[in-house]
This record gives C-alpha cells, sequence and structure tokens, in this order.
C-alpha cells in the first residue's frame, strides 16, 4: 500500500464488485495526481472466482492505480441458489473472513489507512476498523429510496408490532422520503422477525447509523424526497445520521471493443430501426420457471415488437429438469417448441449474459425490462432508456414503487398472487411501453434524467462536489470515530450472532 490509501472492501456478488471498484476509479480521477491510493480487499467465494479474476484482470489493464489484495481462499460454504440463501451466504461468507481483512489491514507497513469503505452486506467488517482505529465508510450500492427504508428498520422494529409477513398484505407501509409500500412488497429479508436474516439486517441497520459517513450511488436530482427525509435525519430516529455523500451515478462504461471482438448480439443490434428494440434483461440471480418463461415468450411473440431477451436456465428445482439428461442444456429445452425459429427475423435470445451497457447505449434500443437492480436502473437511466419494472428480489420492489410512482422513469408489471405474470399482461405493457402516449411520456421523462446525470458529475454539479466533501473527509478524519452497535444476540430469534472476535493489537 502508498503512504496513504483508501481501502475498499465489497461484498461477493457481480453487482457488488462491480459498483465499488467504479466508486474506487472515481476516488482516483478526482484529483490529479490523487493524495491516495486505492485498495480492493477481495474476499470471493469459489463460483465467483473466474468472473472476479478475468475483471480484476481488466480493471488493471485500465486502470493500474486501483490495487487488488486477495484474501487467503475461504473454504466457508456459500449458497447461491437462490436470492435469499445468496443472502444469508454472503453476509457469513464477509463475517467469517473478518479475521483474515483484520490481519491483511494490520499488515499495511508504515502507510496509513485514512478510510474503510464497506459494502453494506460486510457489517461485520466494521469491527475490524473499530479494532484498528481506521474510519468506517459505507457505500450503499443501492438508491436513497432504498437506503431510507433499510435505516428505518430499527424504527418500524420498535413501532410495528409482529412482522410485516402477518400483516394484512394490502396494508400500507409508511417509509420518510418514499411513497408508501404495501406490507407483501417489503423486502424478502425483513419480513419475517423470527428469520437469520432479519438479524442481519436489523444489526447492519444499527451499525451504518454510526458510521463516519454513507456513500450513496446516486444524484441528488433523481431521489429528491427520499435524500431529504435522509438528511433530515426521519430514517434514524433514535440517533443521528451519518453525513450522506451523494456520489452517482457510477456505471461501468461501454467497451470500445474491435468489430471482431463485439457481441453477436450488438451485431444484430446494428441492423435495427432506431429505438425499436426491447431488452429484457434480469441480472445474475434472475432466473424464472420453465412456465414463466414460456408466458414471457408467448407475450414477446404475440406483442410483435423486436426484442433481445437475456435468458437464463430456470433454478434446478424447476420440474422441467426431470426430463432432462443433459448436465448443460441449452435454454431452447426451456422455451416454446419452435420459438426461437418463429421469431429470428424480429427476436434475438442469448443465454446468460450480454455487454449490458453496450446494449443499452446502442440507437436500435428503446426499451428496458428490468428486474430494477439499482446497476441497471443507472445504466438505463445514463443511456436515456425507458423502463418496464419487474422486481423480483432484495430491495428491488422499493426501487420499482420509487422509479414508478416518484421519478416516473418506468412503467410497472402487474403481478397475479403468486408473482406470476401472464403473456396478455406482458404483451399490453410492452405494447404501451413501445409504442403509447404513455410511454412516451416515460421516455422524455428518463432523457431529462439522463440530462440530470449528467450534469450531477460535471465540475460544480452536485456529485461532483459531494466527491469533493468526501475527499476533505477522508482526508481531515471524522470527528468521532465509528463504533459498532452491539451485535444481535440470537436468543431464539434470530439463529446467530453477528459477533466476531478479533484478536486485540500487540
Amino acid at each position: 500500500m502508498a503512504k496513504e490509501t483508501v481501502v475498499l472492501y465489497p461484498s461477493p456478488g457481480k453487482g457488488h464488485l462491480v459498483s465499488m471498484v467504479e466508486l474506487g476509479k472515481t476516488l482516483l480521477d478526482h484529483h490529479h495526481p490523487p493524495p491516495f491510493s486505492v485498495t480492493v480487499i477481495l474476499s470471493v467465494p469459489p463460483e465467483e472466482a473466474e468472473f472476479t479474476a478475468a475483471y480484476v484482470s481488466s480493471v488493471s489493464i485500465s486502470h493500474p492505480a486501483v490495487s487488488f489484495q486477495h484474501l487467503p481462499v475461504s473454504f466457508i460454504p456459500f449458497d447461491s441458489s437462490s436470492p435469499s440463501n445468496f443472502i444469508i451466504s454472503t453476509y457469513e461468507f464477509t463475517r467469517g473472513n473478518s479475521l483474515a481483512l483484520h490481519a491483511s489491514l494490520s499488515k499495511s507497513g508504515d502507510s496509513t489507512i485514512r478510510a474503510l469503505v464497506l459494502d453494506f452486506f460486510c457489517t461485520a467488517a466494521c469491527q475490524v476498523g473499530a479494532s484498528l482505529n481506521i474510519p468506517v465508510y459505507y457505500y450503499y450500492t443501492s438508491g436513497a429510496s432504498g437506503l431510507a427504508p433499510f435505516l428505518y428498520i430499527p424504527t418500524m422494529h420498535k413501532n410495528i408490532p409482529g412482522s410485516f409477513k402477518d400483516l394484512d398484505p394490502e396494508e400500507l407501509i409508511e417509509i420518510p422520503g418514499t411513497p408508501p409500500i404495501q406490507a407483501r412488497d417489503m423486502p424478502m429479508p425483513i419480513r419475517d422477525r423470527s428469520s437469520k436474516l432479519y438479524g442481519y439486517f436489523l444489526g447492519a441497520a444499527r451499525d451504518m447509523a454510526l458510521a463516519a459517513g454513507i456513500i450513496i450511488n446516486t444524484f441528488d436530482s433523481f431521489e429528491v424526497s427520499a435524500i431529504k427525509a435522509l438528511r433530515d435525519g426521519l430514517c434514524v430516529t433514535d440517533g443521528h445520521t451519518p453525513p450522506l455523500y451523494c456520489v452517482g451515478p457510477l456505471v461501468a462504461t461501454a467497451r470500445n471493443n474491435n468489430d471482431e471482438d463485439r457481441h453477436d448480439c450488438l451485431r444484430w443490434l446494428d441492423s435495427q430501426p432506431s429505438r425499436s428494440v426491447l431488452f429484457l434483461s434480469f441480472g445474475s440471480l434472475g432466473k424464472f420457471s420453465t412456465k414463466q418463461l414460456k408466458e414471457i415468450a408467448l407475450g414477446l411473440q404475440r406483442s410483435r415488437i423486436r426484442f433481445l431477451w437475456v435468458v437464463r436456465v430456470p433454478p434446478q428445482n424447476d420440474e422441467a429438469w426431470r426430463a432432462i439428461s443433459e448436465p448443460n442444456p441449452g435454454i431452447g429445452l426451456f422455451l416454446p417448441d419452435g420459438f426461437v425459429e418463429r421469431t429470428k427475423e424480429r427476436g434475438f435470445v442469448v443465454e446468460s449474459w450480454v455487454p449490458q451497457v453496450a446494449v443499452l447505449n446502442h440507437s436500435s434500443v428503446g426499451g428496458f425490462v428490468t428486474h430494477c437492480g439499482w446497476n441497471s436502473v443507472l445504466e438505463a437511466v445514463c443511456a436515456g432508456v425507458p423502463m418496464l419494472a419487474w422486481p423480483l428480489y432484495a430491495e428491488q420492489k422499493l426501487n420499482c414503487n420509487y422509479l414508478v410512482e416518484e421519478v416516473r422513469v418506468a412503467l410497472p408489471v402487474k403481478e397475479c398472487e403468486d408473482s406470476f405474470v401472464s403473456a396478455d399482461e406482458l404483451e399490453e405493457r410492452v405494447t404501451e411501453l413501445m409504442s403509447s402516449e404513455k410511454g412516451e411520456a416515460v421516455r422524455e421523462r428518463v432523457f431529462a434524467m439522463k440530462e440530470e446525470a449528467a450534469e450531477a458529475l460535471r465540475e460544480g454539479g452536485s456529485s461532483h462536489s459531494a466527491l469533493a466533501e468526501l475527499f476533505l473527509a477522508i482526508k481531515q478524519g471524522p470527528g468521532v470515530e465509528p463504533r459498532p452497535s452491539d451485535p444481535v444476540e440470537p436468543s431464539g430469534r434470530f439463529g446467530s450472532s453477528n459477533s466476531v472476535a478479533i484478536p486485540s493489537e500487540t
């Protein structure tokens, strides 16, 4: 490490790593030369090793000033078979690596660590920072409309009797700075206060409120109400809200590949009319049942709209797998017979992955069906592409609620009782987004937000100014060292403790 450095500690998950590294790039690019180095500490589960290695290699070439340090390979089990299992594994994986993180930071030699910036899934590491007298900041990779409910969890825990899952599903929950949201749409991890996940989130919210500052990947004019509520202290009712630094939008830039290196879908988009293609992509954990995939296919076929669809094979517990003996079947086995052939003149189906930023910025793309993951939302806003919001997990229904009701840059997909979306519903919503006055209004609104996003990042803009304030805070150090809250003990309620033993300094 250099004489002064800022350490970034992302949680597992492609979106979390990429967003945190974008923060690191932005910190280094803000001052020339930068007053400190940026070091990213990596704690990587085995199933993400291949992606992480390729990504780190790419960043090391394009931004050599960002350095990476790997913690020792961990053998803590990691289960990404479902969003809930992924979240539990992420908390336990990062908590289990706290001793290794402590050892790594302790070996910084004669350099000074000016700040330890944590992903909010890495809250156990705040104890590491406190034990080494390193100021702890949090980087919240989602938006202010997700942070406001997150910091409000302790207040809801105190004021709302019982669990959200036991309330009337349509009961409206009031959260400062955000539109009212139905109880059934509250994020899965906090619906049941007897669950392990609830204990993690409650403890994390308490710890985050004690940080030296919270960095948010958003910009002031995009989430006016939520940011105001946070800054007014309405979401942390039993203490003070840490300083907020809205430094976004931080999104990866599209790579300028040679033509032979371009993804086939980009070549296909080159041949399509301007703003005519609907892009569908649901994130790395966005897997549907075979029944739902076939319904999506039917809706797209009926709509007659051009489309680029990124499809992932269904979860292993899907009944369709019982009839499949191949270890790596193609995605066509889970779609209606002949669908790809019937729609090949106006549709392009890709399994698993496309270069999303490049796709969204292509002139042929006119709409985006998204799971409302925050990186995807910001990428769409920066590209000026209107959205059809289909939230699936985590805080995505909160994001959807804000995008539709407050910012008006998306139209909602209506789900049935079992979260199923019919072909008729998708056909209607797709047509509404791509070829109606209502869809055009959303397009105009998101284009205005694209301009606002660019303005926020310019010198003198709100995000540029927030970054300067963050620089000053890191350089000068906070007035009060952050201390972690007491860990949430199980006592029959939460299943396990957030505590971890940290060795004392010698």
